[in-house]
């Protein structure tokens, strides 16, 4: 069987992370050992996607090697080996979210993931309609009249989703919005998180902001209205302790490209009385129990939501990034990308002609901080620090609307993993502090 997640308390027992340790983690990940533009690569983009450590490259090398055939599909002792690894990676990454094995489902991405929940619930909405499928989907269905909730910061992925649904559905799409400094305004949220609320999407932390969104007073918010809470937890999973009961949400989302993983996989969590009901949102082979000329019948979940030839190798090199994160110690990992992102903020604070979006420096944040540099596009930001081999991110990020309401179109993002010391973050610094005077701003 997959190994489990360890236990809280022997993390806390492990030593704080420090440089000579990250600098032996670095030797990990052979892609992070080259030269970019004459440089030492200082890679500050894992927000976007994160580097690949030489354990989860040979986990998916060795089932090509080894194990490669269809789950589910056959009898001959490949295809059982390859379902068996299939599976226990299924339950590595239940056990490494605080969920059950049959919560766990596979997507392609966190992307898919929110628009399966979508479609599921739209769906839902049909099937009520015809009498098919559980009594219970009838209390899923939204209709005119019903409010979806989001927030001003959202990704691209946990709006547009909900914007169609509003549209397919009848429903009205409300958000909670945001403050100058980049903080949800909880003391509108409640107003905004009514009677009529039926589905509660925010992001656990935001991809530009770096903010840590208070999961339990939303949560709560969102019971007393009768709503279903749904989690982007795609800058949280990679980085700090995740326990989807713990936290509450109905459903939740994550990719594996963010959390050392190849890219092609992602898991969406769901609680099991949910899943059960909700209709499928792809349909075919693999999700069927007993198909006629004139209809199917549907597996449980997670089955129920996987069709077609599933990303088998991308799964197993996904359960071997979330062992490589448990045995690294995912507190430790938190604490010392939090040193990093507060190291980044004052820093960039102390530049002049620098905005930091988000917390200010000794303010909660997750490791990455974006910032516009006055007079000075963020590509070129980009460009200029790439001359210099550091790689970040720049633009909208995908989320167009948290820029606009901070009078932005693009800015410059850095990002922070567990590969990354203080030095590449001093490197960061410095090169930011040339700007300006590059581009005679």
């Amino acid at each position: 069987m997959a190994l489990v997640s360890t236990p809280p308390t022997l993390e806390r027992a492990l030593p704080v992370m420090d440089n000579a340790e990250v600098l032996r983690i670095r030797n990990d990940f052979p892609v992070l050992n080259q030269l970019v533009n004459g440089q030492p690569l200082v890679y500050l983009d894992s927000g976007a996607t994160s580097q690949n450590p030489l354990s989860v490259i040979e986990a998916e090398q060795e089932f090509y090697e080894q194990r490669n055939a269809a789950v589910h599909r056959g009898a001959h002792h490949l295809a059982v080996e390859a379902t068996e690894v299939f599976e226990d990676a299924r339950q590595t990454i239940a056990d490494f979210i605080g969920a059950d094995y049959a919560e766990t489902v596979w997507t392609s991405n966190a992307t898919e993931g929110l628009n399966l929940i979508s479609y599921a619930l739209s769906n839902a909405g049909l099937w009520a309609a015809q009498g098919r499928g559980d009594a219970g989907l009838k209390e899923l269905a939204l209709n005119p009249g019903d409010e979806i909730v989001v927030t001003e910061m959202e990704h691209h992925a946990n709006l547009i989703p909900w914007q169609e649904l509003a549209f397919r559905t009848g429903a009205t799409l409300r958000y909670i919005p945001i403050d100058d400094a980049g903080s949800l305004r909880m003391d509108l949220a409640g107003d905004i998180i009514g009677n009529r609320t039926r589905v509660l999407a925010f992001t656990h932390a935001s991809n530009v902001l770096g903010t840590i969104n208070p999961v339990a007073e939303l949560v709560g918010l969102a019971r007393k209205a009768g709503a279903l809470v749904v989690l982007d937890a795609c800058q949280s999973a990679p980085h700090l302790p995740l326990d989807v009961k713990g936290l509450g949400v109905d459903f939740a989302v994550f990719s594996g490209h963010k959390m050392l993983a190849p890219t092609g996989i992602g898991v969406l969590y769901g609680k099991q009385e949910l899943l059960d009901i909700l209709p499928p949102f792809l349909t075919g082979g693999s999700m069927i129990t007993t198909v006629t000329m004139e209809r199917a019948e549907y597996l449980p979940a997670p089955q129920r939501f996987e069709a077609g030839t599933q990303r088998i190798s991308q799964a197993v090199a996904l359960a071997a990034a979330a062992n490589y994160l448990t045995e690294t110690g995912l507190d430790r990992i938190h604490q010392w990308e939090a040193g990093l992102g507060q190291r980044m903020v004052s820093g960039l604070e102390s530049i002049p002609g620098i905005r930091v979006l988000g917390p200010a420096a000794g303010q909660e944040r997750i490791g990455l901080a974006a910032f516009d540099v006055e007079g000075v596009h963020a590509h070129d930001v980009g460009q200029f620090l790439d001359s210099r081999g550091i790689a970040v991110r720049v633009g909208h990020h995908c989320a167009q609307p948290l820029h606009r309401r901070l009078g932005l179109t693009a800015t410059t993002r850095a990002s922070a993993y567990l590969y990354n010391t203080t030095h590449d973050v001093d490197q960061f610094l410095d090169a930011v502090a040339g700007v300006r005077a590059y581009f005679r701003a």
